[in-house]
């Protein structure tokens, strides 16, 4: 058990006798914390799941029964849907409330009421965004009585349950650090949730790192930077090529700034880094047809990336209705129902498309500096107004902001005037019962059916495979059909309605693949479409990673009898396309450097060192560190030109690009044209990055042959606490893998979030694991336990029984109770 009172000093860093009585701007008194009842203490010893318990919620149809099985994961047994997602709610409280809650308020833009004025900027960015606007609306516009409804009701009805019967000493810590008490659920909150997943997930504006990158070297070089098609071509749905193709190009020098495009990019701004672009969150799935297994049974791994923290994001259960649902996975804190999971016919699981689905448009607006109007095929159109308050912890208002709105969505304003956002995430495209719908789901076929017509946003890279066998993916979700002509990655003229979206794609043209030839199925936030198939734009080359889809496809290409332990093996396996490029291109340039007499023994000595990598990420490897360092110098030397003045760069270039602009050694954007008479070429540029590399690993980690540039702790990764709280978060997790490996968990907290294969036979067979485990309270055991076997690519097996005659370790009976 964690020792939580010495976790509570660790945290406030101060002294007892003063803090204990007056507390902080931002740290609320101690004195209730030391509560030996009802404080630090009282969550230690409520740390444990009750071997027997009992429980009351409104509204249940009859008794539900849940049992613990030995990784505290809840197998509720009920008599109805609703009776299991009323469970559902309950015991995702009892687990995670303050979870619940954060992330709901996050969704709302309401941090502030907890946090005062620190949280403004987090709240305002999703007000004026329109999330919260457009959950309200959905939720507002759900028929009084319909399945939908009824279901948001009975999660509520759970979650409150468990509030209304806390005692104090139940209120989970971070309640009293913070110095609030929960708030009751609101149906409306899941779609809050909802609402922001897509914010996560489908937040990608092409028109933000093309316009900034035209700012400084005009349109031709931004085009060529931030390309529609990219240069490496493994797209999802086979092409049928046995092999990934290169369509690497010319590209153009850089120009002069394309006017106007400063003020979009500052609408939204690039986030500036000091290394290579990558997607924010990088996700692995594939299926293995009975042709290629060694059972002949269809095998499945799904494996999203995504922000790690404690507790975790996902939360495991079964459910089990007789006749109706038998569902096990994983759910989000808020959802109702098994978001990625299986059930006794089949199994899913989700990677994220990077599709462009927002787009910009310049309004035209008759006042400037407080519009009412905006401009619409020759007439004035009324703005939809929106008034919002910001309130701090005390009900005092600390903010407040007027919104605008046209019929695309909301509005902002840049340097260059009024800009309007038409946003899929924004708009009713996502069944609030799709997962309880697919869990009834027999088939691969019925699944992409069901997804079909009740999933639009954010899409989706849809996994699925069958016990018959068949294996699918889609990439399903709303997909714009622009005007003829239409550029989707730049801003377009909001006065005419010629320029708005036609609708959407029709499903036969989604990239997709059922029971395809080669007998397998894969996606790892690749492009999905091979553009001399499908030249119809998706998205731009910087929204996909090709680097984990051909080491995936290799992998698969060269195994024709793959076991469930070998999809296991693949999600950590520490081999690296990108390296197996990179690596080349450092050493051949210091080669030829060597050749011409330009060599210097720093350069020869960091070549030695790279050379005897063997580019895999173990570890125990001290290579790997130069590598890493050698392409964060690399990215920052070529594209300099994307740095106003020498500072943060406003836009990067994918990978793929420069390995492209690789292939051209006398291109002008090798050119350092802050160095006066001297034209460098390639092979100075990637020289001058690995000696870079290699004196500044030296100067931060000492000698190379003395420990410091393991990469177990260079590249160590971390899983913080929703709060950032230290003492309630794990650091320095050394892993197998690295960028662009099929394991990229990243020292800022990002990685594989959910792991889990599934053999699809005449019995279903299941394993997964994630980095956390089922408590949110950080007293418990259950906290963090999962972390250790997470760390080295162990799953657990999945135990799914049918009914409850199994060995649980606890129980909990749930009856109803008077409202």
């Amino acid at each position: 058990m964690r020792n939580v009172l010495l976790t509570v000093v660790a945290l406030a860093g101060l002294s007892l006798g003063w803090i204990g009585t007056r507390g902080t701007a931002s740290i609320p008194p101690l004195s209730p914390l030391l509560d030996p009842l009802n404080g630090a203490w009282a969550a230690a010893a409520r740390a444990d799941l009750p071997a027997d318990a009992v429980g009351g919620i409104p509204n249940l149809d009859g008794p539900v029964d849940v049992r613990y099985d030995r990784r505290g994961v809840p197998h509720i047994f009920a008599g109805t849907e609703a009776d299991a997602i009323r469970a559902l709610g309950f015991v995702v409280a009892r687990d995670r409330l303050f979870q619940l809650e954060v992330q709901a308020r996050a969704a709302s833009g309401r941090l502030t009421e907890w946090a005062g004025a620190v949280a403004l900027p987090t709240d305002r960015q999703m007000r004026r965004l329109g999330l919260p606007a457009s959950a309200a609306a959905i939720t507002e516009a759900l028929p009084a009585g319909g399945r939908a409804r009824a279901i948001l009701d009975a999660y509520a009805d759970g979650v409150n349950a468990w509030i209304d019967g806390l005692r104090p000493g139940d209120v989970p810590l971070e309640y009293r650090l913070l110095g609030v008490s929960p708030e009751r659920w609101s149906p409306g909150n899941t779609l809050h949730l909802f609402a922001r997943m897509g914010w996560t997930l489908a937040f990608g504006s092409a028109e933000r790192s093309y316009s900034a990158a035209a700012s400084l070297v005009g349109e031709a070089a931004a085009e060529a930077l931030f390309p529609k098609d990219g240069p490496i071509v493994e797209p999802i749905q086979p092409n049928g090529s046995p092999a990934p193709r290169f369509d690497f190009r010319t590209l153009p020098p850089p120009g002069a700034p394309a006017p106007g495009a400063r003020g979009l990019a500052a609408l939204w701004p690039v986030a500036p880094g000091d290394g290579e672009p990558s997607p924010s969150f990088a996700s692995n799935n594939w299926a293995v047809a009975p042709s290629r297994t060694a059972a002949g049974r269809a095998l499945l791994a799904g494996d999203p990336h995504l922000d790690m923290t404690l507790p975790s994001l996902w939360y495991e259960a079964h459910l089990v209705v007789p006749g109706v649902l038998d569902v096990y996975g994983v759910t989000i804190p808020g959802a109702p129902g098994i978001v990625i999971g299986f059930t006794r016919d089949l199994a899913w699981t989700f990677t994220n498309t990077g599709a462009d689905v927002l787009d910009l448009y310049r309004e035209t607006v008759d006042d400037a500096n407080d519009p009412r109007q905006y401009r619409l095929d020759g007439a004035w159109r009324p703005l939809r107004i929106q008034v919002e308050r910001y309130r701090g912890k005390h009900g005092e208002e600390i903010g407040v902001d007027t919104l605008r709105f046209t019929h695309r969505g909301p509005m902002s304003r840049s340097a260059d005037g009024w800009t309007s956002m038409r946003w899929t995430v924004l708009e009713p495209v996502l069944s609030q019962t799709v997962f309880l719908d697919v869990a009834r789901a027999t088939s691969a076929r019925d699944f992409l059916d069901i997804m079909a017509t009740g999933f639009g946003a954010p899409a989706q890279n849809m996994l699925v495979a069958d016990r018959q066998g068949s294996i699918a993916i889609r990439s399903t979700g709303h997909y714009p059909i622009r005007p003829e002509g239409a550029r989707g990655w730049v801003i377009q003229d909001g006065s005419s309605s010629a320029n708005d979206w036609r609708g959407f794609w029709p499903l036969d043209q989604y990239p997709q693949a059922f029971n395809p030839a080669q007998g397998f199925v894969a996606s790892a936030n690749q492009a999905p479409l091979d553009p001399r198939q499908q030249p119809r734009y998706f998205g731009r080359e910087s929204d996909f990673d090709p680097w984990r889809a051909l080491h995936l496809n290799a992998l698969l290409r060269g195994d024709t009898a793959v076991t469930p332990e070998t999809m296991m093996r693949w999600q950590t396996d520490p081999g690296s396309a990108r390296a197996d490029w990179f690596v080349p291109a450092f050493l051949g340039a210091a080669a030829r450097m060597r050749q011409q007499g330009r060599a210097t023994p720093g350069l020869d000595s960091a070549a030695a060192w790279l050379a005897a990598w063997d580019r895999r990420y173990l570890p125990d490897d001290d290579h790997v560190a130069l590598f890493e360092a050698a392409m964060r110098q690399l990215t920052a030397r070529t594209w300099d030109e994307l740095a106003p003045d020498g500072g943060a760069r406003v836009a990067t270039p994918g990978t793929a690009i420069l390995l492209n602009l690789l292939q051209d050694s006398s291109s002008a954007w090798w050119d350092d044209r802050r160095t006066a008479g001297v034209v460098e070429d390639r092979d100075a540029v990637v020289s001058a990055a690995l000696v870079a590399a290699h004196d500044s690993l030296t100067r931060r980690f000492g000698p190379r042959d003395q420990g410091g540039w393991r990469w177990g702790r260079v590249g160590a990764t971390r899983v913080m606490h929703l709060l950032d709280i230290p003492a309630f978060s794990e650091t320095g997790i050394s892993i197998q893998g690295g960028p662009g490996t099929l394991n990229p968990a990243s020292a800022g907290g990002h990685g594989p979030s959910w792991r889990m294969v599934v053999e699809l036979g005449d019995t279903v067979r299941a394993w997964g694991t994630y980095p956390g485990g089922q408590s949110g309270n950080p007293a418990s055991d259950r906290y963090a336990d999962r972390l250790p076997r997470w760390r080295t690519g162990t799953l657990d097996t999945l135990l799914a029984p049918r009914d409850t005659g199994f060995a649980a370790t606890a129980r909990l009976r749930l009856t109803r109770s008077a409202k």
